[in-house]
């Protein structure tokens, strides 16, 4: 190819990505392209709402993971809201164990693992959601323990150990009977379980939240809003700040730098006034800007 058709090649790539921020400043201001979206559409999260997508890929953002791995996933569950006391269904972004593995390999003091080793098996007379009996076997109870590299290089091992009948999910309503899941994998299932939650016990800083799998058929209760009202004295934990004067101003600067106006700036945050933006939009807002060009291009 000669330097000519080459030059035309990467215009076009340039014009098409350009075309494709500007129609979805959303996407733009989170570093998504067309073929990464397309991706996380019917890949990696199949048949997920696009609002349930991004919250997936703001929450990768905040943690800097690599989406694409999947460490978080998006569990359809019947959540209850605390204060009505109404069910709604919706997808919760949920870690998998995956991540607590990722995290605890970053923290470089994780010093491996035994295989999982389970409890005797146990047979139970179980009912279906359709009420009809069946005897299942399952193991009692499952062992898992990692080690870890203390400061000094001292090795010290940490142990859980969880049980079936506390773990598993059934098929809803009246139902004894595992779901399909817990029904096809009983070991698979129970020992990522166990090994999430001596993951946490080993290391707490990789969080406390129920990974999917542990999750996975279960009922979630949203927690009661317990967010400061808004005369609050401390803007510490205010979860409305909008930005200042002086934040909003640089932005719509760096819009006209990239020969924008305002009206893009409140696409990009999906607002109405510029006012109305939230403070921690600020920063994604503005990296995305100054990734434009006067040209109106997108920087490769």
């Amino acid at each position: 190819m000669d330097t000519t058709s080459n030059d035309l090649l990467v215009q076009a790539k340039h014009n098409a990505l350009a075309q494709w921020f500007n129609a979805n400043p959303a996407l733009a201001s989170r570093g998504i392209d067309e073929p990464m979206w397309n991706a996380l559409c019917t890949s990696i999260y199949p048949g997920a709402k696009a609002d349930s997508i991004m919250m997936a890929v703001d929450y990768c953002n905040a943690r800097n993971l690599d989406i694409m791995l999947k460490p978080v996933h998006l569990v359809p569950m019947n959540v209850k809201d605390a204060q009505t006391g109404n069910y709604a269904w919706r997808d919760v972004p949920m870690p998998g164990i995956g991540l607590y593995r990722i995290q605890a390999e970053r923290t470089k003091n994780y010093a491996g693992a035994d295989a999982a080793e389970f409890g005797p098996d146990v047979t139970e007379t179980l009912v279906t959601k359709g009420g009809a009996k069946i005897d299942f076997t399952f193991p009692e109870w499952c062992k898992y323990k990692v080690y870890k590299q203390m400061a000094g290089g001292k090795i010290v091992s940490y142990t859980a150990i969880e049980y079936w009948k506390e773990n598993y999910a059934t098929e809803g309503g009246n139902a004894t009977a595992p779901n399909s899941m817990w029904k096809k994998r009983p070991r698979a299932q129970l020992a990522k379980c166990t090994e999430a939650q001596v993951l946490r016990k080993a290391w707490p800083e990789v969080g406390q939240e129920a990974t999917a799998e542990e999750m996975e058929g279960k009922a979630y209760v949203e927690a009661k809003d317990v967010t400061p009202s808004s005369t609050s004295t401390n803007p510490a934990i205010s979860t409305s700040e909008t930005v200042s004067s002086e934040q909003a101003e640089a932005l719509i600067k760096a819009a006209q730098s990239a020969g924008l106006d305002e009206g893009y700036v409140c696409k990009v945050g999906n607002v109405e006034k510029l006012s109305d933006l939230q403070a921690i939009r600020f920063e994604p807002a503005m990296k995305h800007l100054k990734s434009k060009i006067v040209e109106g291009e997108i920087q490769l």
